[in-house]
């Protein structure tokens, strides 16, 4: 069923985007960590390229803007097609957006689930991460409860951690100021800054058990 559903939301403009990565999953190599995500995982290379050259081991397969459902229907191509040893899921932001409409968080959690599932079937360890802080949507003013929503999805999404054992990556408690936004950490109240992104690195390389 996920399959026939993806197929007829890929059948317009790309729907899930993947022809994004596929050449650069052509040319990677089996046994890396992908770091798959939204705009927050696309942007991180760019803001800290040494990062990455400094782990190879990293792949970034994140697109701007996309939901869950967009992930799972990429996530054959872009993660289970590319033999990873390891992926580290970040999803929730744009959905807790209403990028594509509203979405209850029970059923983007199920996304999730499904994005999990899979990585096991194939054999892929799977590190399920914290959705990062946000008090606004600077493209979604119309949102004002930004905070309430992060907060209670990292809920539903942690307490799934715990009962699968899935290894959980908490940037959410790294980044948050008091009023649940990235504060210093952001320059747009939702994707990190510099700073922010090098608290990410030390919290992805502590879970990972990297330098």
């Amino acid at each position: 069923m996920i399959a026939i559903g993806c197929a007829a939301l890929a059948a317009t403009a790309d729907f899930a985007g993947n022809d994004r990565y596929r050449a650069d999953n052509a040319a990677t190599s089996p046994g890396k960590t992908v770091l798959f995500g939204d705009s927050i995982t696309d942007g991180w290379p760019g803001q800290r390229a040494e990062f990455f050259k400094s782990h190879p081991e990293l792949v970034g397969r994140g697109i701007g803007g996309q939901t869950s459902v967009q992930m799972l229907c990429r996530f054959r191509s872009d993660v289970i097609g590319l033999r990873p040893a390891r992926v580290a899921i970040l999803a929730g932001t744009n959905d807790m957006a209403e990028n594509m409409g509203a979405i209850r968080p029970e059923d983007a959690l199920a996304n999730v689930k499904s994005m999990c599932e899979l990585a096991k079937l194939h054999g892929i360890k799977v590190y399920l991460c914290s959705v990062l802080p946000s008090s606004r949507f600077g493209w979604k003013t119309s949102i004002v409860d930004a905070a309430d929503r992060i907060r209670n999805f990292n809920r539903l999404l942690k307490q799934y951690a715990d009962e699968e054992k899935i290894e959980w990556i908490d940037y959410y408690s790294r980044l948050v100021d008091d009023k649940g936004g990235m504060g210093a950490n952001s320059d747009d109240g939702v994707h990190p800054n510099q700073t922010g992104y090098a608290v990410m690195e030390e919290v992805l390389l502590k879970a990972l058990g990297s330098k």
